[in-house]
């Protein structure tokens, strides 16, 4: 984006997201002046408010890009090849998807998606550290815990220096351990998480991008092609000052029938995990008092 007159001697512009304003240059100045936050002068001017509106704007969309693109990554589903060539040429669309580990439905190969066109082809680094050229119909992009070659991938990720705009091989991770009671329907470890309030409580798992729904943490987690309930306790907030995590269980989709543990699935169980873990690191009072 070019640079806009703002008034009698500024110009403004966006960079790097933010708005910044320089003088023009004066006839005979080979160069403009350094690039400065918008002087009181012209912090009214419309051409500011206009590139301010439009910095929140390509804000909200590359968190927008960034929740689509880790919404199919948690939940696995295939996504058509000619959709992402439609969406690669916008900036937030492939900052969110460059890189990402995807597996093609034929034939059959795993790699960091680096390119697609509206053809519906694909270029992949493979793991053999090979650029391939592809046009499969779909590709999914697995959650972490259902690739089996995950170390092998964070490894050759670190020696290309793969830096993925959406959390997928460096996500936390949690595998249901062996020999666990099946027949159970909740999980104690992250449990006792104390906080000073409800409200701290609620605040943090909001910030987390989960929910409240009456006294619980949730989840919502495609799993399998079944939507799965991960709900953490809370305390009561009429009846007691502080707040505690309670015992995470899983649920079916309407949160009313209570899994058996035997019953959740990888990717449902390790997303649960993460969220109660999340919240028993975040608390506000720990072991010893201290706030």
């Amino acid at each position: 984006m070019g640079w806009l007159t703002a008034g009698d001697t500024y110009e403004v512009a966006l960079v790097e997201g933010r708005v910044r304003a320089r003088t023009r240059s004066a006839p005979g100045e080979s160069s403009p002046g350094r690039e400065v936050a918008p002087p009181e002068e012209i912090r009214d001017r419309p051409e500011v408010h206009e590139l301010q509106r439009f910095a929140e704007w390509l804000e909200r969309h590359a968190a927008e890009c960034a929740a689509q693109v880790g919404g199919w990554m948690v939940s696995s589903l295939p996504v058509p090849t000619g959709l992402l060539g439609r969406l690669w040429p916008d900036e937030a669309w492939r900052s969110a998807l460059r890189d990402i580990v995807v597996v093609c439905d034929d034939p059959g190969v795993t790699g960091f998606l680096r390119d697609a066109d509206a053809s519906g082809g694909l270029r992949v680094v493979d793991l053999d550290g090979e650029t391939v050229r592809l046009a499969p119909r779909t590709v999914t992009m697995p959650h972490p815990v259902l690739l089996p070659d995950l170390e092998e991938l964070r490894t050759f990720a670190a020696e290309l220096g793969v830096v993925q705009g959406v959390e997928q091989l460096h996500r936390a991770t949690w595998h249901k351990p062996a020999g666990i009671d099946g027949s159970a329907d909740s999980v104690h470890e992250f449990a006792g998480a104390e906080y000073r309030s409800w409200f701290h409580l609620s605040s943090r798992i909001t910030s987390l991008g989960y929910k409240v729904s009456g006294s619980s943490a949730v989840d919502r987690i495609l799993d399998g092609g079944s939507i799965v309930t991960a709900s953490v306790g809370m305390s009561d907030p009429y009846t007691e000052d502080k707040a505690w995590t309670g015992s995470l269980g899983w649920s079916d989709e309407d949160g009313y029938r209570r899994l058996p543990l035997g019953r959740v699935g990888p990717v449902a169980w390790s997303e649960g995990m993460r969220m109660a873990a999340a919240l028993h690191a975040g608390r506000t009072v720990t072991t010893d008092g201290a706030t």
